[in-house]
């Protein structure tokens, strides 16, 4: 069978994250900092180095303070400086207390002040230390692409992470000049409203930034593919997902996008057609009841459907469409394979 011709508005989640990796292209220099520009932050791990004075050579965790502790010098903040300007500092308490010229070292060893939090419908969910600003693609492709229940939208919340984070203080807390400034509100302009249910971040005061990701892998417009802050949430909302089983060439579930539907014949195109053995008379819509759980089986007949003598049902989230195979086109199938295999014994015998 020909399989139906798939709606140009029906897409599947391999299909968005082709897309996503046709449109993510490594950025330019601006993209990210030079290590000396990188702005030090509590729970970054720094390598200390004293080049008169081995001995005070050290790995040492910026404390929930913004400090860090070194013999000799005590309780030293660290915290909204760069590395160079930290060495500036270091050098300049020893020379007044301590050395004539010294030269220090500050070497960031592992960065954990500057998270990135992905959630929602991503291959890796997590939180990822990013130096600097990213794209929402860079972003989204750090995190492995959509899963196969994405839906259309994107979250963005603007600080919640570092607002939310245990021992992480944000630059209007502890008094310090904020690592990237700008005007987030001039850039993406008033905050969106999203209505996503209750949930813990519903209390936080903060910006929220909404992107259609069919804007965001179609267009050209750098206001669709927004930089992501430190500190910054992504969450890639959920969609429904319906499942075509049994008799068709690519079995499996397809994600349905927000406001979206999908009816029979589309989730059997995206699944690429039936099998030359499938019953079309047999197939039938199993569903469960989003209450109590219960399922229900309603029988379909995909001949008259496509022939357009029956409609085509639509279905909902968590649906499954199940075509069984025919006994009669399975047994049928297997004695032409196997005449076919005769026949092509005797040719070769008799050759």
């Amino acid at each position: 069978m020909t399989p139906p011709e798939t709606p140009s508005n029906v897409e599947s989640t391999d299909d968005w994250n082709r897309r996503l990796r046709k449109r993510f292209a490594p950025r330019d220099s601006r993209s990210g900092l030079d290590p000396e520009d990188y702005v030090i932050g509590p729970e970054d791990v720094l390598d200390i180095s004293v080049f008169e004075a081995p001995e005070m050579n050290r790995d040492v965790r910026v404390s929930a303070s913004g400090e860090i502790s070194l013999p000799l010098l005590g309780a030293i903040a660290a915290a909204g400086d760069t590395p160079r300007e930290l060495e500036t500092g270091l050098e300049r308490v020893l020379r007044e207390k301590y050395m004539k010229d010294p030269h220090v070292s500050v070497f960031v060893r592992d960065m954990q002040s500057h998270p990135v939090s992905v959630m929602g419908a991503v291959r890796k969910p997590g939180i990822f230390q990013i130096r600097g600003n990213k794209s929402l693609l860079e972003i989204l492709s750090l995190a492995e692409g959509l899963a196969d229940d994405a839906g259309e939208d994107v979250i963005i919340l603007r600080d919640a992470g570092l607002r939310n984070s245990p021992g992480i203080l944000t630059a209007e807390a502890s008094n310090l000049t904020e690592p990237f400034p700008i005007n987030r509100t001039q850039e993406f302009g008033a905050p969106n409203d999203v209505d996503d249910g209750p949930t813990k971040l519903d209390a936080i005061s903060t910006d929220v930034v909404k992107i259609d990701l069919k804007d965001l892998l179609d267009s050209t417009d750098p206001t669709h593919n927004p930089a992501i802050y430190p500190g910054d949430i992504v969450k890639v909302s959920r969609a429904g997902i319906v499942y075509v089983v049994g008799a068709v060439q690519r079995p499996g579930g397809f994600g349905m996008k927000t406001n979206e539907k999908i009816s029979v014949l589309q989730a059997i195109a995206l699944s690429e057609g039936l099998t030359r053995t499938a019953a079309k008379g047999r197939a039938r819509i199993i569903s469960t009841d989003p209450q109590n759980g219960t399922r229900s089986e309603t029988p379909i007949n995909l001949g008259k459907i496509l022939s357009g003598k029956s409609p085509d049902p639509m279905l909902r989230a968590r649906d499954i469409v199940f075509i069984p195979d025919s006994a009669a086109k399975v047994t049928l199938t297997r004695g032409v394979e196997a005449a076919v295999q005769t026949a092509t014994g005797l040719a070769i015998f008799r050759w």
